[in-house]
C-alpha cells in the first residue's frame, strides 16, 4: 500500500469524522440532517462530474451506484439518530465496525486474499475499540439503545463500500458520489415526511451544520473514500475506517466535552497500533 494511499485515506476518514459532530449541532432532525447533507451535495458535485471526462457508463452501472446509495441512506438515518441516544465517540465506533462484515465478504465474493498479519492487525485494532467503548462506562438503556442503532449502521455502510469497490472498476469517484447522491435523496426524503414532517433550515446558524456535512462528510468524506477505493482493497479500507472513532473522541473531547478516560486513551493508543501495523502490511 503506497503510503498517499495511507495518508489520503486518513485524511478523508478524518473528514468523515467530523459527521457526527455537524449533526449534533444541527438544529433540524436527525434524518432530515442527513436528507440536507446528501441534497446540497447534488450542486457541488455536478459541476466536478461535467468538468471530468469521466468513463460513460451503463444504465446497469447507474442502477447499481443508485442502490448503493439507497444503503447509504439507510446509514445516515440509523447514524443520524444514534447520536441523539449514544455519545458521539460511541456513534462512531460502532458505525465503524464494517470489518465484520466487509472481510469475510470480500473474501467469498471478491477473492480478497487475508494475510495472517492483516487478521493480526485487524484483531489489534479491534481489542483496542473494545478498550475504548468499554472505557465509557455508560451502559444506560438510552446509551445501549443508540449503541445498537450505530452498530445496525455498519452493516448498511459496509454493504455501501462493497458495491462502491466493485464499481469504482468503470465509475470515478465523482460519478458514485453523483449518481448515489439520487439513492440516498429518495429514501431520506420519503424517511423524513413520514417520521419528522417537513423542515428546512430557516437561518444561517440552522444552515452552516448542514453544508459542514455535505462539504467535509459527503464530498471529501464519503466521496474520498470512493476514490480511494480505486487504488486500495476494501479490506485495508474498513480498517482504516477504524481511525473515525479516534478521531472523533478526540474531537467531542474539545467540542462537547465529553471527557477521554484514562481507558478510553488506552484504548486509543492500541487502535492506532493496529493501524500502524496495517500500513506495515500494506
Amino acid at each position: 500500500m503506497k503510503s498517499r494511499s495511507f495518508f489520503l485515506t486518513i485524511f478523508f476518514v478524518s473528514c468523515l469524522a467530523t459527521g457526527g459532530i455537524f449533526v449534533k449541532l444541527s438544529d433540524l432532525g436527525p434524518v432530515a440532517t442527513g436528507f440536507y447533507r446528501v441534497l446540497f451535495s447534488i450542486p457541488i458535485l455536478y459541476p466536478l462530474l461535467k468538468f471530468e471526462k469521466g468513463n460513460h457508463l451503463s444504465i446497469r452501472d447507474k442502477s447499481l451506484i443508485f442502490v448503493a446509495g439507497m444503503f447509504l441512506a439507510g446509514d445516515l438515518i440509523l447514524w443520524n439518530i444514534s447520536f441523539h441516544y449514544t455519545t458521539v465517540a460511541n456513534a462512531n465506533l460502532l458505525a465503524n465496525l464494517v470489518p465484520f462484515t466487509i472481510v469475510p465478504a470480500a473474501y467469498f465474493i471478491y477473492k480478497e486474499k487475508i494475510s495472517r498479519n492483516f487478521l493480526i492487525s485487524l484483531m489489534v485494532t479491534l481489542i483496542g475499540l473494545v478498550v475504548l467503548i468499554e472505557g465509557k462506562g455508560d451502559l444506560s438503556n438510552g446509551s445501549l439503545y443508540g449503541d445498537m442503532l450505530a452498530f445496525a449502521t455498519s452493516i448498511f455502510y459496509a454493504i455501501f463500500l462493497l458495491i462502491v469497490y466493485k464499481v469504482r472498476e468503470k465509475a470515478s469517484a465523482i460519478q458514485v458520489m453523483y449518481y448515489s447522491a439520487y439513492g440516498s435523496i429518495v429514501v431520506l426524503l420519503i424517511s423524513s415526511l413520514l417520521m419528522e414532517g417537513v423542515s428546512y433550515p430557516n437561518d444561517f446558524e440552522a444552515l452552516w451544520p448542514l453544508l459542514g456535512l455535505a462539504i467535509f462528510s459527503q464530498i471529501l468524506g464519503q466521496g474520498g473514500l470512493s476514490y480511494v477505493l480505486g487504488g486500495i482493497s476494501v479490506n485495508l479500507a474498513a480498517v482504516l475506517v477504524l481511525m473515525q472513532p479516534v478521531i472523533s473522541a478526540i474531537l467531542s473531547y474539545f467540542i462537547f466535552y465529553e471527557t477521554l478516560t484514562a481507558q478510553e486513551m488506552f484504548g486509543i493508543f492500541i487502535v492506532l497500533t493496529g493501524i500502524f501495523l496495517v500500513k506495515k502490511e500494506g
